[in-house]
């Protein structure tokens, strides 16, 4: 965490400790550029050959004479309507091109010019200024603080179930990651996630929740630590790979502890026990899956009812009531009430497009 003297240097200098939010624009800058360019030349290109055709319609006041390079430089006072007067179309059918060809070209590279202006200096800068702007009222967003395997998998799991990528910030200090996430439409900022600046710029305590990935233990329990310091409800969900660091992890204030080492024993000891039972485990933790599981609150038309009679159409495997967890065959299942949590089984949209049931 930031010291009283990091702050107050920080202020004196007038420097920001992080890279202010940024989504992915659809097409790069100089990609955008070059396109405007190159239509530019491209149309004037064409009036020039169209003038080098047309070229003894023209007059040079100077010499009698109109060359190539005449044909250029009356094309380019032409375009810009400076109009010297020393070249000047003669004939009629000159003058029906200056009139029908020369001038729409002429109205076209100055909007293509005008439009250049726009996008890079007025357009770009409402951007930014329309970003500064999320930031500042970002309300029940998502924010995943590491992009690395487990981060990036966890906001396409996320996108997948059907999160707009708008609402998800993500937070890594790895360029090449933040542009894999941009990319997936996130909001991104290159900081340090265990710094209470970094943290509060993403506005982390009105955050829905907060998915934390730092790579090693040590740092997602001290991001845990310093999140759970600034927003003390919201919900926290971390990763670690040592067992002996999900206590930890949990005394620094994560609510859900995930650790893929031991999932993947336990992935590798059912399908000891079963061909299958791998697979449906793996099937219930994925939205992609024919059938997944959800968390959710009782809803009022089931309070009285069994687990068994839920009002969705799923099975019921438990309930937690006052922090507690209930299963399915205890007497505590035989009837919901208000304020449980049900943790149900429900066929996904291609389980149930398929007309598949699961018992």
């Amino acid at each position: 965490m930031a010291s009283k003297e990091d702050k107050k240097e920080r202020a004196r200098l007038g420097k920001r400790p992080y890279t202010p939010l940024r989504r992915a624009v659809q097409l790069p800058v100089w990609g955008d550029l070059g396109i405007r360019i190159s239509t530019a030349l491209g149309l004037i290109f064409m009036v020039v050959m169209i003038h080098w055709w047309d070229r003894d319609g023209l007059v040079d006041n100077l010499d009698g004479h109109v060359s190539f390079l005449d044909v250029i430089y009356f094309t380019m006072i032409s375009i810009t309507t400076t109009g010297f007067g020393d070249i000047a179309p003669m004939t009629d059918r000159a003058r029906l091109v200056e009139a029908l060809i020369v001038t729409p070209v002429r109205f076209a590279v100055l909007f293509i010019f005008v439009g250049t202006a726009y996008n890079f200096l007025i357009k770009r800068s409402w951007e930014k200024w329309r970003m500064a702007q999320i930031q500042e009222q970002l309300n029940h967003h998502v924010v995943v603080l590491g992009f690395g395997v487990s981060g990036a998998e966890a906001v396409g799991e996320l996108i997948e179930r059907g999160t707009d990528p708008a609402t998800i910030v993500v937070m890594d200090q790895d360029e090449e990651r933040l542009e894999q996430a941009e990319a997936m439409g996130c909001n991104v900022i290159e900081a340090d996630a265990s710094r209470d600046e970094s943290l509060e710029s993403v506005r982390i305590s009105q955050a829905q929740t907060v998915l934390v990935s730092a790579g090693r233990d040590d740092a997602s329990i001290l991001i845990v630590l310093t999140v759970r310091h600034l927003a003390p409800n919201v919900p926290i969900s971390v990763v670690v790979r040592a067992a002996d660091n999900e206590l930890l992890a949990r005394q620094a204030g994560a609510d859900n502890v995930i650790n893929p080492v031991r999932f993947t024993g336990l992935l590798l000891a059912g399908s000891a026990r079963g061909a299958h039972i791998a697979e449906y485990m793996s099937d219930l933790a994925s939205v992609t899956g024919r059938v997944q599981l959800v968390e959710r609150e009782v809803m009022p038309e089931e309070i009285g009812k069994p687990l068994s009679e839920l009002s969705s159409g799923g099975r019921g495997l438990r309930i937690y009531r006052n922090g507690a967890a209930c299963g399915f065959w205890e007497q505590e299942a035989d009837c919901l009430q208000s304020g449980d949590v049900v943790v149900e089984i429900l066929p996904s949209e291609e389980g149930a497009a398929n007309g598949e049931s699961e018992d």
